[in-house]
């Protein structure tokens, strides 16, 4: 279990740092192009673009096949060098051949995802796309890069890498204040070396954190050369494993196209892309922090024990890692729920603006401890290299998303477009979660599902008298009317006070139920303070 700590410390305190910087940079680009405005939203979807690939590389394809694959050929009398050669210059043909061909048909893209932008936001969102779609490149390299040090068993780097990007991107954005004023939410204001300059700066920090990896190849002790000779590398078994997965992640990105075209008529004049991305990002704050951190190592152990064939393992590493993120995401769940307005004025012009992100927020935040044990089942799944049964109940989650997206389209006034989108997501997820859990379930012979529900239903109970206590706190810091919500600032303020006094009765009262959990809480916390 020191070994799991150990490496979840390392990649927590990563996180919590990348995530931090992260939230930086996006308060900082906020200022520039305004929290819901033509021109933000015309960025944010031009710069999701090469994302929603990255998407589909590091989530769909990597996680899925190459880590479990990794693994495996560790075992290699060469340790698994000749397949990761291979792997790697099939992946960078691949990376380019793709990056090409999307900055190839960028103007269609754009439109696809946002069909009623007017004729010249659509003018500047293609503009800003040319310049971010390379990304798509270096995101695809990164995660390659990345999944082999985590298969290799050096976390760090993958994790801290990203700090270099927020940093590189907060510069630029401050300079393009600077240069060019705060607010710049007219599309028609707009010139080429704003544009240049924005989304460059963009790229720009994805190029540096890529190229940050490789000072940390050593560590793998792996000595890699271009290698095109792919016959023997098992392309066939992999493409079986990764074209169930591929379908996955395309019936994913076409439930996240539908949402953006949902959200288009809500551009300039209410919660819109810009505004969704930031509700998301502050709702991945946990769920990288806890569920990555922590299941990212689980799930290297846990391949290890499958491949191996011990199957009473594998429910034990179930059993434990679902305990313990939910230790953590029961307790975020609830602290941002009760906080969602001040952490949503942060990245909001207005009290009123943050109240109506707010709503986004909380909506999203009804998936995080489902999203936590699908994180494991489905990476569960992946470990017995069973990518087709994953593509069916994402599929399910994948059309009910869609469904609920078409139906608050029809019935949902403009001002509440994102939030209904987010509920409906949050509701496909439980679905997925329950049906994954069905099927895991099947597949083991069981997997102690009593048991760690009966550990999420106690924790559900501690967080009830924590989230009394701390939306006591937020109405007695004057609530939607209080200094929280007055600035940015004090925002991130008020945030973590009511964060603090519902984690303080949170954990007391796990105490008082004398939870077992709790034993996880010291040795993590010690090394994370310590890092």
């Amino acid at each position: 279990m020191s070994s799991i700590a150990r490496a979840s410390a390392l990649i927590g305190a990563g996180t919590i740092v990348s995530r931090l910087t992260g939230l930086l940079r996006t308060i900082v680009l906020v200022a520039a192009v305004g929290a819901v405005s033509e021109a933000g939203d015309a960025f944010a979807v031009a710069n999701q673009l090469p994302n929603n690939i990255y998407a589909i590389i590091s989530t769909g394809l990597l996680t899925a096949v190459i880590v479990p694959q990794i693994v495996k050929v560790a075992a290699h009398p060469d340790g698994g060098q000749a397949f990761i050669s291979k792997l790697l210059t099939l992946g960078v043909v691949a990376l380019l051949v793709t990056t090409a061909v999307a900055i190839a048909v960028a103007p269609w893209l754009v439109t696809l995802y946002a069909p009623d932008f007017t004729p010249d936001q659509l003018a500047l969102s293609t503009t800003f796309a040319y310049w971010c779609l390379p990304q798509i490149f270096f995101y695809g390299l990164f995660a390659l890069l990345g999944e082999i040090l985590n298969a290799r068993r050096v976390f760090g780097p993958y994790t801290w890498a990203p700090i270099v990007n927020n940093l590189v991107s907060i510069t630029g954005f401050i300079f393009f204040i600077v240069l060019f004023g705060s607010d710049q939410n007219v599309v028609d204001d707009w010139t080429l070396g704003m544009i240049a300059l924005l989304a460059g700066t963009a790229t720009l920090g994805i190029i540096l954190q890529t190229v940050l990896l490789l000072f940390f190849w050593r560590r793998a002790s792996l000595q890699l050369r271009p290698d095109f000779r792919w016959r023997g590398v098992g392309l066939n078994h992999l493409g079986r494993l990764a074209g169930w997965t591929f379908l996955m992640v395309v019936a994913g990105q076409l439930a996240g196209l539908m949402q953006s075209r949902v959200l288009s008529p809500a551009s300039g004049t209410a919660p819109a892309q810009l505004a969704s991305q930031n509700a998301w990002l502050i709702f991945m704050l946990p769920y990288s922090v806890i569920v990555l951190s922590i299941g990212t190592p689980y799930f290297t152990r846990l391949s290890e024990h499958a491949h191996a064939g011990r199957d009473g393992d594998v429910r034990a590493d179930i059993g434990s890692s679902i305990r313990t993120l939910g230790l953590f995401t029961v307790l975020a769940t609830a602290a941002l729920a009760v906080a969602a307005v001040p952490a949503s004025r942060i990245f909001t012009g207005s009290a009123a603006q943050a109240q109506q992100a707010a709503l986004v927020l909380v909506c999203f935040l009804v998936s995080l401890v489902p999203l936590a044990v699908l994180f494991v089942v489905q990476r569960t799944f992946y470990a017995y290299d069973d990518t087709r049964t994953p593509f069916f109940f994402t599929l399910v989650q994948a059309a009910l998303v869609v469904a609920t997206a078409l139906l608050v389209q029809a019935t949902v006034p403009v001002d509440y477009l994102a939030a209904g989108v987010a509920l409906g997501q949050s509701l496909a997820s439980i679905v997925q979660v329950v049906i994954a859990t069905w099927l895991l379930h099947r597949r083991l012979g069981g997997i102690g599902v009593g048991g760690w529900m009966l550990s999420l239903g106690r924790f559900f109970l501690a967080a009830v008298p924590a989230a009394a206590a701390g939306w006591g706190t937020f109405l007695l810091l004057g609530g939607v009317d209080g200094w929280t919500v007055s600035d940015r600032l004090l925002g991130a303020i008020g945030t973590a006070i009511i964060g603090t006094v519902a984690a303080v009765v949170y954990l007391a009262f796990l105490w008082l139920l004398r939870a077992p959990e709790l034993a996880v809480v010291r040795p993590i916390l010690r090394r994370v303070l310590r890092r």
